[in-house]
């Protein structure tokens, strides 16, 4: 059991370590390529690196998709298209730190929606303050990378959009957990990139235009390492969420991790960004609501292993 959990820990932080350079290279990708094209490109070549996997492990994977076409469609359009739809508009609304800030409140969406939709899955006190801890280590993290983003004027419906992110978030989530044993993890994964891609890149052609020519090496290593870390990240997640035993809202309480990492990864590879205090305190802060999450689980499980 000990191990079992320490292998949940392990997949969840490289998960998260890996989300959290997404924002670097996104950052690069788009000074050649526009939003929502870039966005469908990414994850259509996500998904077809995940196939030859999922079809290994799973021969039947046509069948399997054909068999849950429904829930398959309902996943690419609400983790891949709507998201990203809504993620890539909403940003340009709002400030990038308030954005983020907004976005790293996730985990308590998560578990909100957990708490009415999964049983078993109910917001505690300690849990809603470990929660609250982690939000205040995000704002910090941000605010500390960039504070004069947050002082301008904020656009109600960049916010909104960015909060719909996270209620959606919560509610995918949910969804492929309660799908535990339906759907091989590496099939919907794969299918559900490959489809919102394709569908997000077919959507942006009308408002964006098609955009090819010559782009300099950069924006295709930028390409190469958000489609493999979107194949990586999300499969490992999805074998999570669809893992026997898991809890929706103590897994997802490894994604405040993501600013901190990005924070991180910030200063090594962007020019003129460095640590400053406020964000040191935040980092502290993220860090000890995790700890104390990790160590009230184990507690309540031994507690319940003790009972029964």
């Amino acid at each position: 059991m000990g191990h079992s959990r320490i292998n949940i820990s392990a997949l969840a932080i490289t998960s998260c370590l890996l989300w959290s350079t997404a924002f670097a290279g996104v950052k690069i990708g788009l000074q050649y390529a526009t939003p929502l094209q870039f966005a469908g490109t990414r994850f259509f070549i996500a998904g077809l690196l995940v196939f030859p996997l999922a079809y290994r492990i799973n021969p039947r994977y046509f069948s399997i998709v054909r068999n849950n076409l429904k829930m398959i469609l309902l996943f690419a359009f609400l983790q891949t298209f709507l998201q990203y739809t809504m993620f890539y508009t909403g940003i340009n609304m709002i400030p990038g730190a308030v954005a983020a800030i907004v976005i790293g409140s996730q985990p308590f969406f998560i578990a909100l929606v957990a708490n009415f939709m999964m049983p078993g899955d109910r917001m505690t006190l300690v849990k809603f303050l470990v929660i609250l801890f982690g939000i205040m280590g995000v704002a910090l993290v941000i605010l500390g990378k960039d504070p004069q983003s947050a002082t301008g004027h904020i656009a109600l419906a960049g916010v909104l959009l960015m909060l719909g992110i996270n209620v959606l978030s919560g509610f995918t989530n949910v969804l492929v957990a309660r799908e535990k044993g339906m759907i091989p993890p590496l099939v919907i994964s794969s299918a559900s990139m490959i489809i919102g891609g394709a569908g997000l890149f077919l959507f942006s052609l009308p408002l964006e235009g098609f955009h090819f020519g010559t782009r300099p090496p950069i924006y295709f290593i930028s390409l190469t390492w958000l489609s493999l870390l979107s194949a990586v990240a999300i499969s490992i997640w999805i074998i999570l969420l669809k893992r026997p035993g898991i809890v929706v809202s103590d897994l997802n309480m490894w994604k405040f991790l993501i600013p901190l990492f990005g924070a991180v990864f910030s200063w090594i590879l962007l020019p003129g960004e460095q640590p400053q205090v406020v964000t040191i305190v935040g980092m502290i802060i993220i860090t000890s609501a995790l700890v104390v999450s990790n160590l009230v689980q184990k507690k309540n499980r031994s507690f319940i292993q003790e009972k029964a």
